[in-house]
């Protein structure tokens, strides 16, 4: 794992694009993230860069031979880092390629986001022992943290065909799921639409390099199979999983939807944005295949997280939502690294286009849970919103807004635009 910053995370970098110099723009030229869109009656996906309002479509500029993301995806460190000065210099105040790229913008307004990969195999984790912690006191108050948890990234395979884009300025919309409950005073469980419905606050990573089967990644060369981060939404249904996820885990609870942000910010464009790796004294330290001297001095992400909810009144009246809570990527107990090194520990060959969920992060304050199942305390407490409406659980025509960004002194704040996602009612 090599991090090393250069020109292209100059704070003072300035763009020939106006938007993307507002302070306020999560898309300065420092970012430069990746994903998919198209244009009008376009069937076909092209690459695409977001510099401040506007997307830079790269095989029209000249920067790569196709339209396919995944040739982009499976190129070396190197060539992506090289791709990225490219960018970088040719969207700089000043550039001799500005005539060229300016044909090659279009506003984002203007296009059609879609997934920003094809998703392979999507596996989800467990990474703040924040949340495993508060939501192991609801279950198990005498032993909330199962004694495997410090000592290995636990996690499970989900549903990739269920995960879908939030179009900027529109979201996505997906109907409450139904499946089996079972009251604790019930003789027998009953189909009905969850009446727990959940958010849970969440990264996605997304896997760009292969390993062939039965070759372990190792934690040094771990990150080069990563090509960025986006906002994720592991909507679950709570009541749900409640009944079901003995002994196999989540089923129907998690695989009716998932939400990802469309744009890819990568590794690269987070290197001022590191921070030393390290546990709490007394816990254990990783076995030697999680460990590594990189992943101790740089292997954690500070990157900032919010949770908005807008309720449809609060949408009829104009109201843009209101914030739910806050949470840092920082604060989880497994690193990226250690989640690449550990699910090939065992020979699994990662594909390109798979992702990896975080899992829900939550804070270490009860503020900070990154789900309702933590800041209602599993539903015994309603929060209060500004405009006199409660919540325990998400209702119908809620709206969840997840948004990210990092900011350090002396570099320009980069953010991941907003992963929203709207809830219909169950159909009849």
């Amino acid at each position: 794992m090599s991090v090393a910053l250069d020109g292209t995370h100059d704070a003072a970098l300035h763009s020939w694009i106006d938007s993307a110099n507002d302070p306020a723009s999560d898309f300065p030229i420092q970012n430069l993230p990746f994903g998919r869109f198209r244009r009008g009656s376009e069937s076909g996906w092209r690459v695409g860069v977001a510099i401040g309002d506007r997307v830079l479509d790269l095989y029209q500029a000249g920067l790569t031979d196709s339209c396919d993301i995944h040739s982009l995806m499976l190129l070396g460190r190197q060539r992506r880092l090289d791709l990225r000065k490219a960018l970088s210099k040719g969207l700089q105040i000043g550039s001799p390629d500005e005539s060229r790229f300016r044909t090659a913008l279009v506003v984002q307004a203007d296009v059609e986001m879609g997934l920003p990969c094809d998703i392979g195999d999507y596996t989800d984790f467990y990474t703040s022992i924040h949340h495993a912690t508060t939501v192991g006191n609801q279950f198990r108050p005498d032993n909330p943290l199962l004694p495997n948890y410090k000592w290995v990234p636990i996690g499970y395979h989900g549903r990739s065909s269920s995960i879908a884009v939030s179009e900027p300025g529109l979201g996505h919309t997906f109907v409450r799921p139904k499946g089996q409950t079972k009251a604790a005073d019930a003789e027998e469980p009953t189909l009905r639409p969850s009446a727990r419905l959940d958010f849970e606050l969440e990264l996605g990573a997304v896997i760009a390099r292969p390993n062939v089967a039965g070759e372990p990644i190792a934690m040094c060369d771990a990150e080069e199979h990563v090509f960025g981060l986006t906002l994720f939404n592991d909507w679950s249904a709570r009541d749900i999983q409640g009944w079901e996820y003995q002994p196999l885990g989540p089923f129907l609870s998690k695989n009716f939807a998932s939400t990802v942000s469309p744009w890819m910010v990568t590794l690269d464009a987070l290197a001022p944005f590191r921070a030393a790796f390290t546990r709490p004294a007394g816990d254990p330290q990783p076995l030697p295949y999680l460990d590594s001297q990189s992943n101790r001095e740089q292997g954690a992400f500070d990157i900032a997280l919010e949770v908005w909810l807008q309720t449809a009144s609060m949408r009829d009246a104009g109201h843009v939502g209101e914030l739910l809570n806050t949470a840092n990527y920082r604060d989880a107990y497994w690193t990226m690294a250690q989640l690449v090194a550990h699910h090939t520990v065992n020979g699994c060959n990662l594909r390109c286009g798979d992702l990896f969920g975080t899992g829900t992060l939550s804070g270490p304050l009860p503020e900070q849970g990154g789900s309702l199942l933590e800041l209602s305390q599993g539903g015994k407490r309603a929060l209060a919103l500004s405009n006199g409406e409660t919540r325990t659980f998400l209702e119908d025509g809620d709206t969840v807004i997840l948004r990210g960004y990092c900011q350090r002194a002396g570099f320009r704040r980069i953010g991941f635009g907003e992963c929203r996602g709207t809830v219909l009612a169950a159909r009849a």
